[in-house]
């Protein structure tokens, strides 16, 4: 039997009207520590956005977003929160906060050896 690993997840959401609680699904973060995995992976459909929200421009929160990728890769392109160790750069993206860019309450999951399986599986359920 293979080894489960414990791992943690967010969905990222854009949020266009705090105030109305409204969002749309458009990544997913995934932190393991076992495997010492943190990694974001996102689309922004820009049709949909338009569709939910029409006065908001995908390129207002594509660098938002791309954000969230370096920093959990712990690249300079991140700034300084991108060097902290993985688990306190997980922690600060998934941080409750109220802006145009969300996460979702932290779940847990059981992966196999590749989390990042898991993590493409996930943005597959609950985003595309």
């Amino acid at each position: 039997m293979q080894d489960k690993h414990l791992y943690e997840y967010a969905v990222i959401r854009v949020v266009p009207s705090v105030e109305r609680e409204e969002f749309l699904n458009v990544g997913v973060i995934l932190y393991c520590k076992q495997q010492k995995f943190l990694q974001a992976v996102y689309t922004l459909d820009e049709e949909r956005l338009r569709a939910f929200s029409p006065h908001i421009e995908a390129s207002t929160i594509k660098p938002y977003l791309d954000a969230f990728v370096e920093i959990s890769k712990g690249s300079k392109a991140g700034g300084p929160i991108a060097q902290l160790d993985i688990a306190g750069r997980f922690r600060w993206l998934t941080a409750t906060r109220s802006s145009i860019i969300q996460t979702s309450k932290v779940h847990p999951g059981f992966c196999s050896s590749n989390a990042e399986n898991t993590l493409l599986r996930l943005h597959q359920q609950l985003v595309l």
